[in-house]
């Protein structure tokens, strides 16, 4: 049964500024460069029956393309012992909206509900362990400030993934265009 969730992929030259941050820590796990994205729905494990059907009720999204940035740094969890770091994006109501749209889609379906407020981030790194606070503060704080290049938006991917011991593999299944409707299988 494949694992499924619905993101942006990083247009190529932002995924790079983005992997440019990814050195200078212990003990992480970095997200490889071809693997980063923002995730709007996570799916979860479904039979083929059900992939199907989510397939074709993405093809109901249409919205107009927007342009996304993004900018500083977070982690999860917000308190106690961290478990990933990530890079946030700029409020974006068009992102809002397309997250919406993405969620009314896939309603009429036996999913689970995704019940965790929508925090827009892609994630960078995972902890094995937990770090030294103190250097993880530091190394924080000198990246702080950073701002990614604005990107055109006007497309998500339904990924699958499938958990190995060195970490997820992410594989496009479908690509959705939400200006012209078009879906291609990957």
């Amino acid at each position: 049964m494949p694992r499924l969730f619905v993101a942006l992929p990083l247009a190529p030259d932002v995924a790079r500024e983005v992997s440019a941050l990814q050195r200078g820590l212990p003990d992480v796990r970095w997200t490889s460069e071809d693997d980063l994205h923002l995730t709007l729905r996570f799916v979860g494990e479904v039979d083929h029956p059900t992939f199907c059907e989510i397939g074709e009720a993405l093809t109901n999204v249409s919205m107009a393309p927007f342009d996304l940035r993004l900018a500083g740094l977070g982690q999860f969890p917000p308190r106690g012992p961290l478990r990933q770091l990530w890079v946030g994006v700029e409020k974006n109501e068009a992102l809002e909206r397309l997250k919406r749209r993405v969620d009314r889609s896939l309603s009429g379906l036996d999913l689970p509900n995704d019940r965790r407020r929508f925090v827009p981030h892609v994630t960078i790194a995972r902890f094995r362990g937990t770090p030294a606070t103190a250097r993880f503060g530091s190394w924080i704080a000198a990246r702080s400030l950073f701002r990614g290049s604005a990107f055109p938006v006007s497309d998500f991917c339904l990924f699958s993934s499938r958990l190995r011991p060195e970490g997820a593999e992410h594989l496009i299944e479908a690509r959705y265009d939400f200006v012209t409707g078009a879906m291609e299988r990957v």
